[in-house]
């Protein structure tokens, strides 16, 4: 049924979805956010689930965009790339919103968009030596469609420390904004989730559900329009020549001509 991820839901009604682009850093693609909200909305509807596990396959979790997909968007024109951006805001909409318990198993490192998709779960747990990073102003980008999410996970004071630096943290420091709810080591990462499953399997799947809803419904709230500001917000970015520098930087492992080299002393 998927190509870019596998799905494996145990008899206990546990979904453990996990994202399989291992040899790309599980980087996200269009294919990828397609199946993603499939995914999304097949275990949201499914009576049988119970709780959903989201991880990731090989040693990254999730390294954002993927450079092709990103630089195809950069090249389509004005309508393709709203239809891009507002498919990866969508998917990130559908995980948001899903009926279920969404438990972030985070075994590796996680950049860009693979930020925005811890900051959707209910709780995520991490490992420890795992790195992170808001890292899209380096490409000329900035974290758009994730953006609404990023902040009502940490809160715009935590936010604003790495929001716009692209500064690589630790998972103690995730800790800190609220991005993990706690780190492990990776040999204790299976008893953490489990830990996080069990409390979820003696309760009410309906009145899980409100709660979940309830939660979200009192807490920061992200408007239709805060969406449509953030795929606005990416289609610009893509449409300019930073990010047509930066991206292209990347590619070429080279600096963009706007980066200044460190000074040295």
């Amino acid at each position: 049924m998927f190509e870019t991820l596998e799905i494996e839901t145990d008899d206990r009604g546990v979904a453990w979805l996990y994202l399989n682009r291992p040899e790309k850093h599980n980087a996200l693609d269009a294919r990828m956010i397609a199946e993603l909200t499939t995914a999304a909305a097949h275990l949201g509807a499914d009576p049988a689930v119970r709780v959903v596990v989201l991880g990731a396959r090989g040693k990254s979790f999730c390294a954002g965009g993927d450079l092709g997909w990103m630089q195809a968007q950069m090249q389509a024109d004005s309508q393709t790339r709203a239809k891009g951006a507002r498919a990866l805001a969508e998917m990130l909409g559908a995980l948001n919103t899903l009926p279920k318990p969404l438990i972030g198993r985070v075994q590796g490192q996680a950049f860009g968009g693979g930020i925005g998709m811890m900051a959707v779960c209910d709780v995520a747990i991490g490992v420890e030596g795992a790195k992170f990073g808001l890292t899209e102003t380096r490409l000329g980008l900035i974290p758009a469609t994730i953006g609404p999410y990023v902040l009502a996970r940490m809160g715009e004071a935590m936010a604003r420390r790495v929001f716009m630096s692209a500064r690589i943290f630790d998972a103690a420091e995730a800790v800190t904004l609220g991005l993990l709810a706690r780190a492990t080591p990776p040999e204790g990462l299976e008893d953490a989730i489990e830990a996080e499953i069990a409390p979820y399997l003696a309760c009410a799947p309906q009145a899980v559900a409100r709660a979940k809803a309830l939660a979200r419904h009192l807490g920061a709230a992200i408007s239709a329009q805060d969406i449509e500001h953030s795929i606005a917000e990416l289609v610009a970015c893509w449409e300019g020549e930073e990010a047509q520098d930066g991206i292209s930087a990347f590619d070429e492992r080279r600096k963009p001509d706007w980066a200044i080299p460190r000074a040295h002393g």
